[in-house]
Order: C-alpha cells, then sequence, then structure tokens
C-alpha cells in the first residue's frame, strides 16, 4: 500500500509541475502578445500623428495622393509585420507547449511501463497473457503518440511555409499595386 501512495503522490508531483510549465508558458506568451500590441499601438498613433502633418503640409491634390498612396503602402506593410509577430509568438508557443505535452506523455507512458512491470513481477501465475496484452496496448499507444507528435509537426511545418509564402506574396502585390515607390 506504501509503494501505491508513494507512485501516487509521484505522479501528482508530475502533474502539478507540469501544470506549472503550462501555466509559465501560457502567461509569458499572453505577455509577449501584450507587449507586441502596445508597441504597434505606440508605433500607430505615431505614424497617425506623422500622416496628419503631412496631410496638412500637402500643397496640392496631386501631392496629397501620392502621400495617401505611401500611407496604404506604409499600413499595409505595418500590418503584415504585425501579423507575422503575432504569428511568430504564436507559432513559439505553440512549439513550446506541444514539447511540454510530449514530455508529460511520454513520462506518463514510462510511469505506465514501470508500474507493469512491478504489477507483473507480483502477478499470479497463468496472467502472462494479459500482462503481454498490457505492455503491447501501451507500446501500440506510444507509437501512435509518436506518429501523431511527427504529424503535427509536419503539420505546423507546413502552415508556417505557408504563412510565410502569402506574406512574401502579399508584400510583393503591394509593392507592385503602389509601383514600388518608397521614400
Amino acid at each position: 500500500m506504501v509503494k501505491t501512495s508513494e507512485q501516487f503522490s509521484d505522479l501528482s508531483k508530475g502533474n502539478v509541475e507540469a501544470a506549472l510549465k503550462f501555466a509559465k508558458l501560457s502567461m509569458d506568451s499572453a505577455e509577449k502578445l501584450i507587449r507586441l500590441q502596445l508597441e504597434a499601438a505606440r508605433a500607430a498613433m505615431e505614424e497617425s500623428a506623422k500622416t496628419a502633418r503631412a496631410l496638412a503640409e500637402a500643397k496640392d491634390v496631386q501631392s496629397a495622393a501620392s502621400l495617401r498612396l505611401k500611407i496604404a503602402e506604409s499600413n499595409i506593410e505595418n500590418a503584415l509585420k504585425y501579423a507575422r509577430s503575432v504569428y511568430e509568438v504564436a507559432s513559439q508557443a505553440q512549439g513550446e507547449l506541444a514539447k511540454l505535452f510530449e514530455q508529460q506523455m511520454h513520462s506518463v507512458g514510462k510511469e505506465m511501463q514501470g508500474a507493469l512491470e512491478k504489477a507483473a513481477a507480483g502477478a499470479p501465475p497463468g496472467s502472462e497473457i494479459a500482462i503481454t496484452a498490457l505492455k503491447t496496448t501501451i507500446a501500440a499507444a506510444q507509437t501512435a503518440l509518436d506518429t501523431m507528435t511527427k504529424a503535427a509537426r509536419q503539420m505546423a511545418e507546413l502552415a508556417d511555409a505557408g504563412v510565410k509564402a502569402a506574406a512574401a506574396a502579399t508584400g510583393e502585390a503591394v509593392k507592385k499595386a503602389t509601383g514600388g515607390k518608397k521614400d
């Protein structure tokens, strides 16, 4: 009975540690996103003031139209930069959380195998078939988890490549639409 209590206590400690790591990762990611939002708001406010001054100084309709085009290009570039930054924070958080989840699942699998080994040592004769079936089930579950983790990583890499390609294409389209002019 003491061993079972110790095993339960160790399992609980491991779960508490995992929960604390999860909370820390979540808070760190939220902090990064809030910082990004504040920086974007500050930059937007500064850009608005700069734009208002520039529009007030426009001498004719043509210079105002040219300025409007530059402002549109700048706004789109800033939005793309912000979106990339948010995506990077989210992608990094997803990767760290996936790694934490994977570590927890491997830890649980090892604990289950250890518990099964201990149970097998004290099992009555004739229970070898049931223990072997449980070991096979645990091994199959671990293999399935590894396969799903690998597939999730590949999907994340594919999504990342797609987002980067879309951002690059959008940036090029903006440059073409505005004539590629920059001050």
